[in-house]
């Protein structure tokens, strides 16, 4: 089996079995979030099954600026992938690059169907999970929900799964697949180091569970895996 193929096939079955574990152990979910929340004590005309408190970390403006880098980075390296199109399409004959082609299709491609489609227009749509500073166990009032159970109460942008950490995990493989080679040693490792920021964050802001942050990074991951797979395959036959 080609490389990327069996990757694609391992990370898959690895997500499916993550979901599980979150599934079944979702005591796991909650002491993740709790770390981060800050329980305080609530006014006397506060009903007694009433948790007071916040996220802390979410006040944090030099940390706000930083998430709204990752948040909007994604979509300029995907305007930037396009303009790469352009400029890869024009050449013809020997200085083509149908190599190049091929996976810059295959990111755009990827960024379209996970981030895009898969996380923000389907699963957050149409998960009904409540954020964790929505649930009452976090100061909210709606029910926790483990991840994978879609009868929660949340009616839209909900919480499973992080469309910011999906993107991270988008920007992940970017570093490692369609940073220029002349810019890999410069660019690649900040961008690392930013996609694995991203979940964390929103892990400590109280807008996602750690369930959320895991499959929607590694979900982007097997997207991006399969489609360059699927635009790359007969480049693997000829090798082969």
């Amino acid at each position: 089996m080609p490389p990327l193929k069996a990757a694609f096939v391992i990370l898959f079955a690895l997500w499916w079995l993550i979901l599980l574990f979150f599934y079944l152990f979702p005591g796991v979910d909650i002491g993740a979030s709790r770390f981060f929340f800050s329980q305080t004590h609530c006014a006397t005309s506060t009903p007694a099954d009433v948790v007071c408190g916040s996220f802390p970390i979410a006040r944090d403006a030099a940390l706000g600026l930083l998430r709204d880098l990752i948040f909007y980075l994604p979509i300029v390296l995907g305007v930037g992938i396009i303009i790469r199109l352009f400029m890869a399409w024009s050449h013809h004959g020997a200085t083509y690059d149908a190599r190049l082609v091929k996976r810059l299709l295959a990111g755009l491609t990827a960024l379209i169907l996970g981030p895009g489609i898969l996380v923000n227009l389907i699963l957050k749509e149409h998960s009904h999970r409540p954020r964790p500073r929505n649930t009452d166990l976090f100061g909210g009032d709606l029910s926790f929900v483990p991840a994978g159970d879609f009868s929660g109460a949340c009616g839209s942008n909900c919480s499973f799964i992080s469309g910011e950490a999906a993107g991270a995990g988008w920007l992940f493989c970017y570093a490692v697949f369609l940073v220029p080679d002349r810019f890999r040693l410069l660019v690649s490792p900040p961008l690392i180091a930013l996609a694995l920021a991203s979940p964390a964050m929103r892990l400590a802001y109280g807008g996602h569970y750690l369930s959320d942050v895991i499959l929607a990074w590694l979900g982007s991951v097997v997207v991006f895996t399969g489609t360059l797979y699927f635009f790359t395959r007969k480049e693997t036959a000829s090798i082969a």
